[in-house]
């Protein structure tokens, strides 16, 4: 049995206790931009149920355009108006650079990518210059941010100012 026939099967026994659809609009009018790492559970860990909020992962949980184009929508269409940003510690971006991802991508596939994988050294640097990025934008009707970093062995957020 492949991973994607265990999580069909997981779906069909969550399909029969499910609560019900939600109103499309985040309840709690937040987005989270978020590291797609799989250590980080994002609902439990920020106290979130289903419909609270808008859920943005990346690797690095980095503001790329996709970021601002997904958090544009949310505000605009959708009623968010407060981000916060989960980065964490023992992340993958950090353990190369730029050039070194490009390399390695165009080595194993004969392709470079056209994309930089925004890759970073300074942990706490990289929230702050995030939340920048969404203070700056043009598009968002609020820049209520908060950045914050999940430490992987202990659960515990720290905020960063």
């Amino acid at each position: 049995m492949t991973e994607i026939d265990r999580m069909l099967e997981a779906n069909t026994q969550w399909a029969e206790r499910f609560p019900g659809s939600r109103p499309v609009a985040p309840a709690r009018k937040v987005a989270v931009v978020a590291c797609m790492d799989s250590r980080m559970p994002l609902f439990p860990l920020l106290g979130l149920e289903v419909g609270d909020a808008h859920v943005i992962r990346n690797a690095g949980g980095v503001v790329t355009d996709d970021t601002l184009r997904s958090l544009t929508i949310s505000q605009h269409l959708l009623g968010t108006r407060e981000v916060v940003l989960v980065h964490h510690t023992d992340c993958g971006m950090q353990k190369t650079d730029d050039q070194g991802l490009a390399d390695l991508v165009e080595e194993t596939t004969g392709h470079r990518p056209p994309w930089t994988g925004r890759t970073f050294t300074d942990l706490d640097a990289d929230v702050r210059e995030s939340m920048e990025i969404l203070r700056g934008t043009p598009y968002l009707l609020s820049h209520e941010v908060r950045g914050t970093v999940y430490d992987v062995a202990t659960g515990q957020l720290r905020e960063i100012v």
